[in-house]
């Protein structure tokens, strides 16, 4: 049987430094299906490498 797929995961303050925007536009992100959320209410996280993949487009 194979392991689900590990997450190293940040809080959006740390998401929103790796991709040079907003905490606000971490959170509009995720209502609109461009990023996912991890965690409980009111201790969102997010995927690492989710996040770097979005920064190398940002930035091409």
């Amino acid at each position: 049987m194979s392991r689900p797929p590990h997450h190293r995961l940040v809080p959006t303050n740390v998401a929103a430094l790796a991709v040079g925007v907003t905490e606000a536009t971490i959170r509009k992100w995720v209502s609109r299906g461009k990023i996912t959320r991890y965690g409980a209410p009111g201790r969102s996280q997010f995927d690492i490498e989710e996040l770097t993949n979005i920064a190398v487009q940002r930035r091409c």
